[in-house]
């Protein structure tokens, strides 16, 4: 088996995958795979931080277009995604392996706030640390809250788990000429505006020299196939 790439990682988890074949909300045999998906990456001798988002719950721009401020709306969708780091948690645990939900948040009664030290702790004590509540501030997306806390804790790489297996020049469901790209350079993923990530995560990889591989989380064990290098994704990075 081949050796893995990265020793520490953070892995970015879309919340609308927590949905499965829902429009929206939790499925547990959803959740419950990506959870034995994370332990097996975590046995290859990998230090996993794991960010989810929100939108199988609540997607802030979308409560904000229906009256509420973005602020307050962006801070709706933070706190969903501590929902979906606590299924996650609990998921991960129920199979026997120790995770440590940290928030962005000050909510001492739910989880325990996030810092580099505690991410650091826990990671070397072997824990799934995931990491809830975004930046902390609206406006920012949960893609760029993962090259944030990547960038933080010295994370080797951002592991962008999605519904394709990579990036493509079109949307490949909509059009059947779409071009998949083996590698980009932050650079040309933001000119490109491939929508399956944002710019400002993009350009904080670009500055904090951070590699993005955006690969496909329907097979199950593309985490770890990822990790040695054997999973087919896209490559960002230089």
């Amino acid at each position: 088996m081949a050796e893995p790439i990265y020793r520490r990682v953070v892995i970015k988890l879309s919340g609308e995958y927590f949905a499965g074949p829902h429009a929206s909300g939790m499925d547990q045999p959803t959740i419950d795979r990506v959870a034995g998906d994370l332990i097996e990456a975590q046995q290859l001798g990998i230090e996993i931080a794991v960010v989810v988002g929100g939108g199988n719950l609540v997607r802030g721009v979308e409560v904000s277009a229906r009256g509420v401020s973005r602020p307050t709306g962006d801070t709706m969708g933070m706190l969903a995604t501590v929902m979906n780091c606590l299924a996650l948690e609990a998921a991960i645990e129920r199979r026997g392996a120790p995770a440590r939900t940290l928030s962005a948040f000050v909510m001492p009664q739910i989880s325990e706030l996030f810092t580099r030290s505690a991410t650091h702790r826990y990671l070397a004590e072997g824990r799934i640390v995931l990491l809830g509540g975004g930046t902390g501030n609206p406006f920012f997306t949960t893609d760029t809250t993962a090259v944030l806390r990547a960038a933080e804790i010295g994370a080797q790489a951002v592991l962008k788990a999605t519904n394709v297996d990579g990036i493509y020049s079109a949307d490949p469901k909509k059009d059947a000429s779409a071009k998949r790209f083996d590698r980009l350079t932050h650079s040309q993923a933001i000119e490109g505006n491939y929508k399956v990530m944002d710019a400002t995560a993009f350009a904080l990889a670009r500055e904090t020299s951070l590699p993005i591989i955006v690969f496909s989380i329907a097979e199950p064990g593309s985490i770890g196939a990822i990790l040695r290098g054997t999973g087919q994704g896209t490559i960002v990075e230089g």
